[in-house]
């Protein structure tokens, strides 16, 4: 049986353990960075960086792209490049905007004006939309917020359905918070149960607000499931919402330790204008439930669990 050819832009956690699973699934893996380095920390840390072929490409440059999906007649390209942050974006707008909108666009044209068939999946964030009562769903209402991360995902999202409807096989991924092992300290969870786990001190930000967190490892089988059906919008989700307080409480615990003993806000960390709750719907998911008994279910306390054990 001839093999599947998958192109993942970018090296990231969500990448990293998709690239794992379609590995396992006897795909050829291809892996896309703007540089090519000596070694990928996650493809290591998931031991297959020699098990996937590495490919230096600049996504701004059309010709690029056509050569590299001419060279690998890939079965699924995966957009998972970009800069991921709100608060760095506003310092860095030209490389968000590039990262997140233009590289995709050049894709998205390219498949179209070639009449490629690959299926092309994009990721994006659950931030692009305006949430009701703490839940937002494929159908919310589009975010009028002005943060430049998240203006550049509203656009890349919208030409994913544009080109679409032109007939191209071109599917937005939304991702709520997604987690794991391989996530550095910048992150709340692993940085609280890092913190946690060494019995020390920890200054954090706004703890009131709640949020859905994944695990990277059951969101990359959804997004498996999905390259078996026709391209579609969904918000992979683990319709969980959780604290910061509670995922402080949470990993102290787990060191049979009093959080309050342990922690203090510090203002450097609060967001102005924060969303208070964001938790993603489960209703776009009865189709991964009717077609393949698959539901994503990881999240919240038992989601800080397993990063607490895994630091």
């Amino acid at each position: 049986m001839k093999k599947e050819n998958s192109i993942i832009i970018g090296t990231g956690v969500i990448g990293g353990y998709l690239s794992k699973l379609l590995l396992a699934k006897k795909h050829r893996v291809i892996v896309t960075s703007r540089k090519i380095k000596k070694n990928y920390i996650n493809y290591s840390k998931l031991n297959i960086e020699k098990k996937v072929i590495f490919e230096k490409l600049d996504f701004l440059k059309k010709k690029k792209i056509l050569d590299i999906i001419k060279k690998y007649n890939p079965n699924y390209i995966f957009y998972f490049s970009g800069q991921g942050s709100l608060t760095k974006s506003i310092n860095l707008k030209k490389e968000t905007n590039d990262s997140n909108y233009v590289g995709a666009k050049k894709f998205l044209e390219i498949l179209h004006k070639y009449k490629f068939k690959s299926k092309f999946y994009k990721a994006n964030s659950g931030y692009i939309f305006e949430s009701k009562n703490g839940l937002i769903d494929i159908n919310s209402k589009i975010s009028s917020n002005n943060n430049p991360y998240i203006k550049s995902q509203i656009k890349a999202y919208q030409e994913v359905k544009k080109f679409r409807k032109r007939g191209v096989n071109s599917s937005n991924l939304i991702f709520m918070q997604v987690e794991s092992p391989l996530r550095n300290n910048d992150f709340l969870i692993k940085k609280i149960c890092e913190h946690a786990k060494s019995k020390k001190n920890i200054s954090l930000g706004n703890l009131n607000t709640i949020r859905d967190y994944c695990w990277a490892p059951e969101i990359v089988k959804a997004i498996y499931y999905l390259t078996k059906i026709k391209p579609k919008d969904i918000i992979l989700s683990s319709g969980q919402g959780i604290s910061g307080f509670e995922v402080l409480k949470t990993a102290y615990k787990q060191n049979n330790l009093d959080y309050k003993k342990y922690f203090s806000i510090n203002k450097k960390y609060i967001r102005p204008n924060e969303i208070k709750t964001m938790i993603g719907s489960h209703k776009n998911h009865n189709i991964l439930i009717k077609k393949f008994n698959f539901k994503i279910k990881i999240g919240g306390k038992r989601l800080v669990k397993k990063i607490y054990k895994s630091v």
